[in-house]
């Protein structure tokens, strides 16, 4: 029996010739990463075990971008302990204001995380780099501060469920658009402890921004991590960026999945996910007549060049609606120069958007962009939880982003396709 391109990577860090699932296995980490929020609890955990040094300064990676820039002294005081942390530990993969971005959008950008690269971080959506053809996940503080001290983590290796998308997008439909559907289908626990493995022609076709989509809410469905085969679009993307040599793992023919779904998404619409579970999609068609107050365009998920250009195609020459705000994230000051000269920031701001510095801010309710009761937003974002963007009697919807850039002209949820 083969193993899966998740077994591949777990064994070679365990530095096993063949793993099983549900084996439990102490694996060698390339990147260890945290956040503001994350991070300090590690610190101080790091710092009582009475550790003098991390196991690699190059291997680990501090990005304070949930609550930067600084919105009040607690934020400050956070990525005050990270930026002396990094400093004290020489830490080269630490990204200050100026230079930052929203970690999970930042990394792979800057060739930090490459294929085959096994990954751990203090955020959930650190499965995000599964769209490189590496391993990562998300892990709790305390295993974070156990990783700057040894540079290993102990996992257990997960079963996985083969997910194959035939057929051929239509218009304004995306990779956020089958990672909804797809948590639609089997739930916000339907993958609960597995890798999520995509394939078919869906897939092969897809760019690396569509991909780093659906990786990044595999953590919605419940997975342990969700990871692609690398091929040639990401090794195009890979190319010119990656700080160290890389690795592509495909999984084997006789591999054994614990399950597989095979959709034809042919005559899939664009999908909107209602509160309060990301479960809750709808294809747009159904959505029926929901006013909002705000649209948000960015973040983890959809936060890259790519996502603007097709806010921007909605956008161009029409205006928000009055009763509407339109915030739009980009995820790296790089996102920012590119999409700033392709003319994108321009069209926003003419059509009556705001353009915020790369951050977390609105997307956990933190700042730049909080709800207040009763208020509605539609998001390009990956949770739509009970409060997760403001007050608990608000109500975020999740879309792509043609469906929150129409959304903020027609001043409800609706359409490209109605403009």
């Amino acid at each position: 029996m083969g193993m899966t391109i998740t077994e591949k990577i777990l064994a070679v860090h365990a530095g096993k010739e063949k793993v099983y699932p549900g084996e439990f296995l102490s694996c060698k980490v390339d990147i260890a990463l945290g956040n503001d929020i994350t991070a300090p609890i590690a610190i101080a955990e790091f710092r009582k075990a009475d550790v003098k040094k991390v196991f690699d300064p190059a291997k680990i990676a501090l990005v304070p971008d949930h609550f930067t820039p600084n919105k009040d002294i607690a934020s400050a005081e956070n990525s005050k302990i990270l930026r002396e942390f990094a400093r004290e530990h020489e830490i080269s993969h630490y990204y200050e204001i100026g230079k930052v971005g929203i970690e999970h959008v930042l990394l792979p950008e800057l060739g930090v995380v490459v294929p085959g690269d096994m990954v751990i971080g203090a955020d959930s959506h650190t499965c995000t780099y599964g769209a490189l053809g590496a391993f990562s996940t998300g892990v709790g503080s305390t295993d974070l501060a156990a990783c700057m001290a040894t540079g290993t983590v102990w996992i257990k290796v997960p079963e996985t469920i083969k997910i194959v998308f035939q057929g051929k997008l239509g218009p304004w439909v995306s990779g956020k658009d089958l990672i909804l559907f797809l948590i639609g289908q089997i739930g916000v626990d339907g993958a609960r402890y597995n890798a999520l493995e995509f394939t078919g022609p869906v897939i092969d076709a897809l760019g690396m921004s569509d991909r780093f989509t659906i990786a990044n809410m595999a953590i919605e469905a419940g997975a342990k991590n969700g990871i692609f085969i690398p091929d040639d679009i990401t090794r195009n993307y890979v190319n010119n960026r990656a700080e160290r040599l890389y690795d592509f793992y495909k999984s084997d023919p006789d591999a054994k999945y614990i399950e597989e779904f095979v959709y034809d998404v042919s005559d899939m619409e664009p999908q909107v996910a209602f509160p309060h579970l990301p479960e809750n999609a709808r294809p747009i068609s159904k959505v029926g007549t929901v006013a909002i107050d705000q649209s948000v365009i960015g973040s983890c998920t959809n936060g890259r060049l790519e996502d603007f250009r097709q806010a921007a195609k909605v956008l161009k020459g029409n205006n928000v609606d009055s009763r509407v705000r339109l915030l739009i994230f980009p995820g790296t000051q790089q996102v920012y120069l590119d999409a700033m000269n392709e003319g994108l920031l321009e069209i926003f701001i003419r059509a009556g958007g705001v353009i915020s510095p790369p951050t977390c801010g609105p997307c956990l309710g933190g700042h730049m962009g909080v709800l207040a009761k009763g208020e509605r937003a539609i998001a390009t974002t990956n949770r739509n939880f009970v409060g997760r963007m403001g007050h608990p009697e608000s109500e975020v919807y999740l879309s792509n982003p043609a469906i929150a850039a129409a959304s903020a002209v027609l001043g409800r949820i609706g359409s490209p396709d109605e403009l």
